[in-house]
């Protein structure tokens, strides 16, 4: 006897393969699932547990790592969307998993309403994105996932669990930033406060000046974050506040120049001359460093914390205690300079507060970012490792969505409260029927 397709969840044939946005990463599922609904996808969920099939979801793919990778069931969210509710009174918005960050922006904007921080690609669903611990910079406010104030998933015996700070508070702990290892998030709460204009100052710095001032640059910005391009001195320094206006955007032309044929059409050449022709890249970098010019803008926060992403990359990054931040970075350029490497994406620098998340990146410890791209089809083994032995050496963690090599022994002393996790997933999965190789690399098995 078969299962009809509405009890499946809108299960799909099998066959097809999966890709991630980089394209480094593949898998071929047994079968996929498109539910429209949490007690579909519960359903879902019941259904490959009764054919011995691990189920994992996929957002927008912008993660490097397999951490969505499955051979079993692969949920795709796209019918999870939109806003249930806005509670005004509480000032929170409780959104559908598969929603995409840039359609919750459009739709709390056009409410009055924003979040208060969020990363610089919009792309993902917010699910994905807290799941895997995506964050902007800021000195006070933190990642996505620290302003959750409730949610709900469904748990590998296909119920459905809610969470907060005062229901199943355990599980609110940890699931905020989950890596989909505890059940497939369905709904998320977040809080949000009055649409609010930022100014940004965005202004080229020497690399020397932005190391020696980090600390004071910190702590004047609410929002400071900046660019090193390697095979230079150069830096483009990116400082947001808070402002009371009036409004004052990019105006179309100069913001098309700039964040368009700039940032994406001309780089994207630059990267491929130079993906081509690797002795080429130091000249090229001296030229992008100086191509963009100094601006100021006052926007809503979407429009100024987010910029569109057409290079295709992958990416290493690493959360280091921010005190070492400099000297890693010190250390990262030296490295570069006595190597023959060739590295033609700049390297990215960014802050957070500490925050209470059980495997946040910055649980417990104030902490700053070091971000390494290479353009997609570049080698990248000898640069990443490279970099990772220095991010480790500082006592770095890695950004879960993005390529590292470290595992469970690795994270179980990185981590103060890894074991609280393990504990809870075993708990909560003790079949792992929401496994991979990827988390049974990170979190044992």
């Amino acid at each position: 006897m078969t299962r009809s397709t509405t009890q499946r969840g809108n299960t799909g044939a099998a066959g097809s393969t999966w890709r991630n946005w980089a394209g480094n990463v593949t898998a071929r599922p047994a079968r996929e699932a498109s539910p429209a609904s949490a007690e579909e996808l519960a359903a879902v969920v019941r259904a490959a547990a009764e054919d011995g099939l691990r189920v994992k979801t996929v957002g927008t793919g912008h993660s490097f790592t397999s951490i969505a990778a499955t051979d079993g069931v692969l949920v795709r969210p796209h019918l999870l969307t939109g806003i249930r509710r806005i509670d005004r009174e509480a000032m929170t918005v409780t959104v559908e998993s598969g929603t995409p960050l840039k359609r919750l922006n459009l739709a709390l904007a056009r409410e009055g309403l924003s979040l208060t921080n969020m990363g610089d690609i919009m792309e993902q669903t917010v699910a994905g994105a807290t799941s895997t611990g995506t964050h902007g910079t800021g000195r006070d406010s933190a990642s996505i996932a620290a302003q959750i104030r409730a949610m709900e998933l469904v748990t590998a015996d296909g119920s459905l669990l809610t969470c907060s700070p005062e229901e199943n508070p355990e599980v609110f702990a940890a699931a905020r930033i989950g890596l989909g290892a505890l059940g497939v998030v369905t709904a998320l709460t977040f809080a949000v406060e009055p649409l609010f204009l930022l100014t940004a100052r965005e202004e080229p710095m020497s690399f020397d000046r932005v190391t020696a001032e980090f600390d004071q640059l910190h702590a004047e910005n609410e929002h400071f974050e900046f660019y090193w391009f390697p095979h230079t001195d150069n830096c483009n320094t990116k400082r947001n506040n808070r402002s009371a206006g009036p409004a004052a955007p990019v105006g179309r032309v100069s913001g098309w120049l700039e964040d368009e044929l700039l940032s994406n059409g001309v780089f994207q050449l630059a990267c491929s001359l130079g993906r081509a022709v690797p002795p080429v890249v130091p000249a090229l970098a001296r030229v992008s460093s100086r191509a963009l010019s100094a601006r100021t803008y006052t926007d809503i926060p979407y429009k100024v914390f987010t910029s569109p992403r057409r290079v295709r990359f992958l990416e290493m990054e690493y959360a280091l205690p921010r005190e070492a931040a400099v000297s890693a970075l010190r250390e990262l350029k030296a490295m570069i300079e006595r190597s023959p490497l060739k590295v033609s994406f700049p390297v990215e620098v960014r802050t957070a507060p500490a925050d209470d998340i059980a495997l946040s990146t910055a649980s417990d410890r104030e902490s700053a970012y070091i971000a390494v791209h290479l353009y997609k089809g570049t080698p990248h083994r000898a640069y990443f490792t490279a970099v990772e032995r220095i991010m480790t050496a500082h006592g770095g963690r890695p950004h879960w969505g993005k390529v590292h090599t470290r595992d469970a022994a690795y994270f179980e002393k990185a981590y103060p409260r890894f074991g609280e996790f393990t504990a809870l997933r075993d708990r909560l999965d003790p079949d792992r029927r929401f496994g991979n190789d990827y988390l049974r690399r990170v979190l044992g098995d």
